[in-house]
């Protein structure tokens, strides 16, 4: 694609996705019934789509715990989430700080930082009123997170933002049309879907526009792959295991095993590898590391 083409598409792109935040954003520190207690009975996400579904250990489990175990989760999941956010402002920083700011691209950037500082709090605040700990990623993703942030190319900013707010988006279409969950994480869930699509679009086709030649497409196949398998084994924290009575190792290698966390993930992350590997960021480099994620067979 020729260069001014692919600016001036670029532009048009952006100056869709600003018209679309005009008209449709939210501000979840007013648009979020913080006041509402939980409801008792209600799951915080489909039973299915938990760790343990299916296992032994869930057997073990009765409803109870079965609830808490799904709000222990669902948090786990957003505290990632806030993890990578701020990973993800800090690289669209990076992005926009040699571009020209009147550029509608530009400005979807800083527009799109914007939205996701809203969706951090967001998070932030639905962890605090579940009660439970922002469990975050484990150190040593927690500090891969820290240099990627300061070194990622195109292709990983990219790339990477499309794998973990499509893994997101999925989980959470599916946790905001269910009527029998908590109403606050449904709420809580819309949100940030209708906002992540524009956010999605942004990073797609970017990501799409970007050709690499061999070598290059080797070397960022193979870090595409360790963002993939360090956001994916993050989800879910160990240590919650605790919080049903179950100890982390053994709570742990039941999830790793099971079959049907293993079709969730590869389930929530067949849209996004698919681009990925569109966009020449799939392929022999990095399958070993998709597999061992989960998320290919």
């Amino acid at each position: 694609m020729p260069e001014t083409t692919r600016l001036r598409d670029r532009e048009r792109t952006a100056e869709r996705l600003l018209a679309s935040s005009a008209k449709l954003s939210f501000d979840p520190l007013k648009d979020v019934d913080w006041d509402s207690a939980p409801e008792p009975g209600r799951y915080y996400c489909p039973p299915h789509r938990l760790s343990l579904y299916g296992t032994p250990l869930w057997e073990t489990l009765d409803e109870e715990r079965r609830i808490e175990l799904s709000k222990h989760e669902t948090a786990s999941i957003a505290s990632v989430g806030i993890w990578f956010e701020e990973i993800l402002m800090q690289m669209l920083l990076r992005h926009a700080f040699d571009q020209d700011p009147t550029s509608a691209h530009v400005q979807y950037a800083l527009t799109e930082i914007g939205d996701e500082c809203r969706h951090s709090v967001m998070f932030a605040k639905m962890i605090s009123w579940m009660g439970v700990p922002a469990y975050g990623a484990r150190p040593v993703a927690h500090n891969l997170g820290r240099l990627f942030k300061a070194i990622s190319t195109h292709s990983q900013t990219f790339g990477g933002t499309m794998y973990v707010e499509e893994i997101l988006d999925a989980f959470q279409r599916e946790l905001m049309a269910d009527e029998t969950l908590q109403p606050l994480t449904r709420q809580v869930s819309r949100i940030h879907v209708i906002e992540e699509s524009r956010h999605i679009s942004y990073a797609r086709e970017e990501l799409v526009r970007r050709r690499l030649g061999p070598v290059r497409r080797r070397y960022e196949q193979l870090f595409i792959g360790l963002i993939v398998y360090f956001a994916t084994v993050s989800l879910i924290h160990p240590r919650l295991y605790r919080a049903v009575g179950i100890a982390p190792e053994v709570g742990s290698a039941a999830a790793k095993a099971n079959p049907h966390w293993r079709a969730t993930k590869v389930e929530m992350a067949a849209k996004v590898i698919g681009v990925l590997d569109r966009a020449g960021l799939v392929g022999r480099t990095n399958r070993w590391l998709l597999r061992a994620a989960g998320v290919i067979h």
